[in-house]
């Protein structure tokens, strides 16, 4: 069953919380839920069943290979350092991983080298 817009917000703002990832603001991409580091989108809310994060693009392909009943591939994200995600089969546990990886992704080196410590 799809969950909605804002349970899916909820739940990656519970995840992140939960990760102890400092500097975490709640915004918007493009018109969609968002979270945000620096000023920078680390996840955002594409709809009630996608979620899109940041990722380095190798590991990107290694996870479209390896999880592609969560992970896929549209033409608009091709190329670029984002994946979406199938929010209704991701557990949370690999969730928050993918949220914290993200993050480190996004944030500013100062705030990253104080969560890595």
């Amino acid at each position: 069953m799809a969950d909605s817009v804002d349970s899916i917000f909820q739940r990656i703002l519970r995840l992140a919380a939960e990760a102890g990832l400092p500097g975490v603001e709640e915004g918007t991409s493009y018109g969609n839920p968002a979270l945000k580091v620096g000023g920078k989108s680390f996840a955002t809310v594409k709809n009630h069943v996608t979620l899109v994060i940041s990722i380095g693009l190798d590991e990107k392909e290694a996870l479209l290979s390896l999880a592609p009943h969560i992970y896929f591939q549209t033409p608009h994200y091709g190329g670029w350092p984002y994946v979406p995600v199938r929010v209704d089969v991701i557990d949370d546990e690999e969730l928050k991983d993918r949220l914290v990886g993200a993050w480190l992704l996004r944030a500013p080196k100062k705030l990253a080298a104080a969560l890595i410590r």
